[in-house]
């Protein structure tokens, strides 16, 4: 894919359709955010969704080729039992193996879910989004010999599994699922994982947006079962309009899992935004939605996922072509924009944005966890900054693991990702920061600037900048050490 020049014409998009004035970049323009690919990442905090296949809703050959550039590792997909198994007893496992070999040999990592159920058992379950949960001695003994035989052929090659997909949205199909039958599901499935794969990392629950109820009864059985301990982490799946508006509701999920066991971390599963306006395309889409509010509100979410130490998956590669389900429409999340015959069309605006993040956050950066906001003055030692203005932001803090240097990461977070790209002026104050060049970043459009000595200074442990440009997609300050910069010429 040729991408040297988009890094302009995403620029010159942006300023286009923005509903005001542009506000001037007081920086000098130094270059873009240099994309890494995959194999340049030893690991981070991203996983990429590479949702339905097992339904033949996305074609995984039509993008196989964007996801190395991406610099994402992980793909959430999906196994499709009623896809591998049409007779009884029988798997047909030859559209997997193609897509396992294939990311395996690009040194891609699967995070395999399983589901759904199985329609040629009685009792079988649902086969779409929102299906119930096996329940009859048949189907449940068929699913637990599916998934011996998945995890057997596949451990080589598989060290992450996930259980089910939105059990709590079960009664869409007028199954419900409740939270004592998923649990069910969930530990009779790692066990057998466990047993074939003692090192695997399973992740439980995979619940549809945040039913607090539904999660508290669910940890609770598991606790009581001594089952608990087994999984690696809680997934969970909550679309909101604004991207930094659930963090309390998360906060309160996380205050439940800890009164069961607070070692266990939460993975946010599944979340992206559309990039146009339509009933009927799933989550969050009735709103005037663009590429660059896309943009806007999937970088919010990874870097506000990476701010709470969670870790973060992209809902989705690509536009989803749904035939059945709750969904009856082209659902636009996706980084590459597609249509009804499921073809790669191009890279939207999402899919460069995604890519700078990747680029930057990885693990060579560890997050600075007691970053507050300071009331009255910055103490001496202290994580803490100063903004000027009363305007809302997210302000989160990082550090490289091997040079001390300080990144940090900026948004006005009070509504829903706008259309617009005006700025607003801030001055902040950083006490304990490292910066031996600072440069300005914006994610969404890559551009990389100098901050000059006429913005920014030092005073003791405080690193004082003047009029930064804030607005609501992510900008980062961060040393010049920290970016990897194709540089202009």
């Amino acid at each position: 894919m040729k991408q040297i020049i988009f890094p302009i014409l995403l620029t010159l998009f942006i300023v286009f359709q923005s509903s005001g004035q542009e506000m001037e970049i007081p920086f000098p323009n130094i270059g873009t955010i240099k994309p890494r690919n995959a194999s340049q990442i030893e690991s981070s905090n991203w996983i990429i969704g590479c949702e339905t296949l097992d339904r033949d809703y996305a074609d995984y050959d039509a993008y196989k080729e964007y996801l190395v550039p991406l610099g994402i590792k992980r793909l959430r997909i999906q196994t499709g039992w009623a896809k591998t198994e049409k007779e009884k007893g029988k798997y047909d496992w030859a559209w997997l193996d193609h897509i396992l070999n294939d990311a395996a040999e690009r040194g891609l990592q699967p995070w395999l879910q399983l589901s759904y159920g199985n329609t040629i058992y009685n009792g079988g379950g649902g086969i779409n989004l929102a299906g119930g949960i096996p329940t009859s001695k048949e189907a449940l003994q068929a699913w637990d010999n599916w998934v011996a035989a998945m995890v057997t052929r596949y451990k080589d090659k598989v060290v992450e599994w996930e259980v089910w997909n939105e059990p709590n949205f079960g009664n869409l199909e007028k199954m419900a699922n409740g939270p004592d039958l998923t649990a069910d599901l969930n530990i009779r499935t790692v066990d057998i994982i466990k047993k074939i794969q003692p090192e695997a990392r399973v992740s439980g629950l995979a619940m549809g947006h945040i039913d607090l109820d539904f999660a508290d009864t669910f940890f609770k059985i598991l606790a009581e079962k001594g089952k608990l301990e087994l999984f690696d982490n809680m997934v969970y799946h909550d679309y909101v309009y604004n991207p930094d508006s659930n963090y309390p509701k998360v906060q309160q999920l996380r205050d439940i899992l800890d009164k069961y066991d607070p070692s266990i971390p939460l993975r946010q599963g599944e979340n992206g935004a559309p990039s146009l306006k339509g009933e009927g395309r799933g989550a969050i889409g009735n709103h005037d939605w663009t590429e660059l509010s896309q943009s806007k509100w999937d970088t919010r979410r990874m870097l506000g996922d990476l701010g709470h130490d969670i870790q973060s998956s992209v809902f989705t590669i690509i536009d989803i072509a749904y035939t059945a389900g709750p969904i009856t429409k082209l659902n636009v999340k996706g980084l590459i924009e597609s249509d009804s015959t499921k073809r790669a069309i191009r890279p939207k605006m999402a899919y460069y944005a995604v890519q700078n993040v990747a680029s930057i956050f990885d693990n060579s950066l560890e997050r600075i966890k007691n970053l507050e906001q300071a009331k009255d003055s910055l103490a001496e030692g202290s994580d803490a900054y100063t903004q000027s203005t009363a305007t809302p932001l997210s302000v989160y803090g990082y550090k490289n693991k091997k040079n001390g240097r300080s990144i940090y990461t900026i948004w006005t977070n009070g509504d829903i990702p706008s259309n617009a790209t005006e700025k607003e002026n801030v001055d902040f104050t950083f006490s304990n920061a490292s910066f031996e060049q600072p440069v300005y970043v914006d994610v969404i459009t890559g551009d990389v600037r100098k901050i000059t000595a006429s913005q920014w200074s030092k005073s003791g442990n405080k690193d004082v900048f003047k009029n930064i440009p804030i607005y609501d997609g992510p900008i980062v300050i961060a040393d010049q050490s920290l970016i990897h910069i194709n540089q202009i010429k």
